[in-house]
C-alpha cells in the first residue's frame, strides 16, 4: 500500500504527511517518537483496517521544518500543531494514534481538549519525565546552553545511506535494519560527503520546562476518551520500572503489555500490534 503524500502549512511552517486508508475512513492522526519521523507507522499502516490514518512528520523531524531560532522542542508546542493540523483536515473530532513522545503529546492533548479527542492508542508512551518544581531554574539554564552547544556543533556526515542506517540501528532504542531504513531513508537529506540526518539537533536539548508529578496527573486525570495503552516487556516498563503500575491507576486507561521492544509495531510484532488496534477501533 502506496502512502498518499501530505502537506500541510501551519503559521510559517510547512509539516509533511504520509496518509493511508480511506478518505472515509475512521479519523485518526498518527504521532511519531523522538527523532523518528511518520515511516514509524509504515509496515503498521498497511495492516490497519477502516481508518483515515494522516502520520505525521512532526517539527524538526523528517521532510517537516525545523521550528526557527533558538526555540526548544516543547511538547506543548506540538499539541498546538497538532489541534492546528486537525482543523485543516476539517476533523474536529478524531482518533489518535501514537508511539512514545507522540503519546505523551497525544496524552496532553487528550487532557486539554477532552472534547476533540475520539480514542486514542497510545503505545510504548504515557507520562513525561516529571521534575520537582525546585528543579526549575537548572532545567531552563540547561536547556538554554544546549541549545546554544548544538547550534554551532557541525551535523554528522555519513559516506551513503548504508552507513546511516547502521548509525540508526544502535541508537538509543536498538532497531532491526529493516525497521532502521525505513526511518533513515525519510529521515536523511544529501549533503556534500554524502548523508546527514535531517532532524534538527536541538531536538537533543531539553526543554526548557518540564511537567511536575502533580501537572502531569491533572493531564491524565482530565482525559475522558478510552485508551488503549501498549506497552512492550523489553520497553518503557523495563527502562522505568513502575511504569505498568502508574498507567494502572487510570480507569479510563485499559494497560496491555507484549512481547517486544521500544519500536514493537516496526517490528515482528507489527502484526500483534495491528490486531489489538483493528480491535480497539
Amino acid at each position: 500500500m502506496t502512502p498518499k503524500l501530505r502537506q500541510f502549512d501551519i503559521a510559517g511552517l510547512q509539516y509533511k504527511a504520509q496518509q493511508w486508508g480511506s478518505e472515509a475512513g475512521h479519523p485518526v492522526l498518527a504521532l511519531h517518537g523522538w527523532l523518528d519521523n511518520s515511516a514509524s507507522f509504515s509496515r503498521l499502516a498497511p495492516q490497519l483496517a477502516n481508518l483515515n490514518l494522516v502520520a505525521l512528520d512532526m517539527a524538526g523531524h523528517g521532510q517537516s521544518d525545523h521550528r526557527p531560532g533558538s526555540a526548544p522542542y516543547n511538547i506543548w508546542d506540538d499539541v498546538a500543531d497538532v489541534l492546528a493540523i486537525a482543523d485543516a483536515l476539517g476533523w474536529q473530532r478524531f482518533s489518535l494514534l501514537s508511539h512514545s513522545r507522540g503519546a505523551i503529546i497525544s496524552a496532553l492533548l487528550a487532557g486539554a481538549f477532552p472534547e476533540r479527542v475520539d480514542k486514542m492508542v497510545l503505545v510504548e508512551g504515557l507520562f513525561p519525565e516529571p521534575v520537582s518544581s525546585e528543579n526549575a531554574p537548572k532545567q531552563l539554564a540547561d536547556s538554554i546552553r544546549k541549545n546554544r552547544e548544538l547550534g554551532d556543533k557541525p551535523l554528522r556526515v555519513f559516506a551513503d545511506l548504508n552507513a546511516a542506517v547502521k548509525a540508526r540501528t544502535q541508537g538509543m532504542f536498538p532497531l532491526s535494519e529493516g525497521a532502521a531504513r525505513a526511518l533513515t531513508e525519510r529521515g536523511t537529506v544529501p549533503v556534500e560527503g554524502g548523508f546527514s540526518w535531517s532532524t534538527d539537533q536541538r531536538l537533543l536539548a531539553p526543554s526548557s520546562f518540564k511537567l511536575t508529578r502533580g501537572q502531569i496527573h491533572a493531564f491524565i486525570s482530565a482525559i475522558t476518551s478510552p485508551a488503549r495503552v501498549l506497552l512492550a516487556d523489553g520497553g518503557m516498563p523495563k527502562l522505568y520500572p513502575g511504569f505498568t503500575e502508574a498507567a494502572q491507576q487510570y480507569p479510563q486507561l485499559e494497560v496491555i503489555t507484549l512481547e517486544g521492544g521500544h519500536h514493537l509495531h516496526m517490528e515482528d510484532q507489527a502484526e500483534k500490534v495491528a490486531s489489538y488496534i483493528n480491535d480497539f477501533f
